[in-house]
């Protein structure tokens, strides 16, 4: 579902590596948890898969798609949500949708059961023909999740998708990521909520300095690192940082 092959990005006038040499692939069917502190590489990586960064060495595919060769087709896999609201604040929030749809190419029935559907887990029918600036910082979340996720696409990246949203919100885009996945789809998604990860993800990865420190499932973590929590690891890997 997603490769990465020795995946590297250098911003400019910096001579340290943002991400080094970074080698990962998600399988079809899992939740994905990507960790780190702050300024370790989390974003820039996702960045990079979603096709908003070049980066310098290596590869990276989506659905088998080479993200460089053919961007379009390897996006059209894709259903991102950023870490901030990438939103049109003078569109309503179904003009907003319709034009997510527009550019995915979803037809109208589709995208009208779709929609329809989502609002109703998230609570958002009365604010959908509203403006998106009349929006709270949760509601702004919400639909832009709705808007990533409309044309259903097999790759979902969520950046700390959980911020902002009320419990019963959050817990609802749990589910949807594990329906997603359990549909043989992949969710690749960053997390400060250490709690949510270790219950949520089949497998996690930490990203410490710009390069993955630790990758497994719970199981296979503990084996090695011994009886302790994802939090406990966490502080024990990245504390120094």
């Amino acid at each position: 579902m997603l490769k990465i092959k020795n995946a590297s990005k250098t911003y400019s006038k910096q001579s340290i590596k943002a991400v080094d040499g970074l080698n990962l692939e998600l399988k079809p069917g899992e939740i994905f948890g990507f960790l780190g502190p702050n300024g370790a590489g989390k974003t820039t990586t996702i960045k990079m898969v979603t096709g908003i960064l070049e980066f310098e060495e290596g590869q990276i595919e989506v659905c088998g798609i080479d993200i460089k060769r053919d961007s379009i087709a390897a996006k059209l896999n894709i259903g991102y949500v950023s870490d901030n609201h990438v939103l049109y604040d003078k569109l309503s929030g179904r003009e907003y949708i319709n034009f997510m749809a527009d550019v995915y190419g979803v037809d109208n029935k589709t995208r009208e059961q779709r929609a329809g559907e989502l609002l109703r887990i998230f609570d958002l029918e009365r604010a959908f023909d509203s403006p998106i600036s009349s929006y709270s910082h949760g509601m702004k979340q919400k639909i832009s999740i709705i808007g990533a996720i409309i044309h259903n696409p097999k790759l979902w990246i969520l950046d700390e998708p959980l911020l902002g949203l009320d419990p019963q919100s959050a817990f609802e885009l749990k589910k949807l990521m594990r329906s997603h996945c359990d549909k043989g789809n992949t969710v690749f998604f960053s997390t400060h909520i250490l709690e949510v990860a270790e219950k949520l993800c089949d497998r996690v990865g930490m990203i410490v300095k710009s390069k993955l420190s630790l990758l497994g499932d719970m199981e296979q973590i503990k084996r090695i690192q011994g009886d302790t929590t994802l939090e406990e690891l966490f502080l024990k890997i990245a504390g120094g940082h």
